[in-house]
């Protein structure tokens, strides 16, 4: 596979505080990278770091060869490339969700309204949410709503989606359709980085799965290495706090 974005030797602090350390691995086309971890060891920080939502202090970013990493002028290009899908939605409370999905490639892109009304229609109904059109975030559930945030980044046809712990403010019954609509995209070979604390999940949809703890990048490896043979003592103690092999993988990918 060709390779789509490096992280190299990449470093991120706030004051006295290092929350990424030498970071460096490689994402291709095509491929669905899963970085899990512990609360608050820089998971988040890192994709916001390639997102350039963050400033890094050492190493450098690359797209297609290309330095991404640093160049404020050029970031919102960079942010077309890059798509991101965070936590809490990030829609406009006071727009529809057609109008949502549809401002960022009308006012950014430039492209014509009925040609991304079109685009942003399918993809509705590609989510179930094909008669949501013209409702405003507030009459949707959490898992709507997201699934909502996700047809907006994909709408600006980025190189490669971003997720941020999607679930992660959604109610229980709500996760799985969300979860859903991810594999459905990774089965299409879309490019992703996703942030997750859903296990089962995460061994499903990924080709490769890092480790991170502390700010560092503890193991890297395929889902059966990692979460059925880690190496690393400190692997070994993260999974065990979980009871995700108890979940049908293959019941999630029907």
């Amino acid at each position: 596979m060709k390779e789509l974005l490096h992280v190299k030797n990449i470093s991120k602090s706030y004051g006295d505080n290092e929350v990424l350390q030498n970071i460096t691995f490689t994402i291709h086309e095509g491929e669905r990278l899963v970085i899990i971890g512990p609360s608050g060891c820089g998971k988040s920080t890192l994709l916001r770091c390639i997102n350039g939502l963050e400033n890094i202090q050492q190493g450098e970013i690359y797209l297609h060869g290309e330095r991404i990493s640093g160049l404020q002028k050029d970031i919102h290009k960079i942010r077309q490339q890059v798509g991101m899908v965070f936590q809490n939605y990030e829609l406009f409370p006071h727009l529809t969700i057609l109008d949502n999905i549809t401002l960022g490639p009308i006012k950014i892109q430039n492209r014509k309204r009925k040609e991304i009304e079109y685009e942003a229609r399918e993809l509705l109904k590609r989510v179930g949410l094909e008669t949501k059109e013209n409702s405003y975030p507030r009459e949707l559930s959490g898992g709507q709503q997201q699934r909502g945030a996700i047809v907006r980044a994909l709408c600006m046809q980025p190189e490669m989606l971003l997720f941020d712990e999607v679930t992660a403010a959604l109610d229980p019954e709500m996760v799985h359709e969300v979860l859903m609509v991810i594999l459905g995209l990774a089965k299409q070979r879309v490019t992703m980085a996703i942030v997750t604390h859903e296990m089962a999940f995460a061994k499903a949809v990924a080709d490769r799965v890092i480790f991170m703890d502390a700010g560092r990048i503890v193991e890297i490896g395929t889902p059966k290495q990692i979460f059925d043979n880690p190496k690393q003592e400190r692997t070994k103690k993260f999974l065990n706090t979980f009871n995700y092999e108890q979940i049908n993988i293959e019941e999630m990918q029907t």
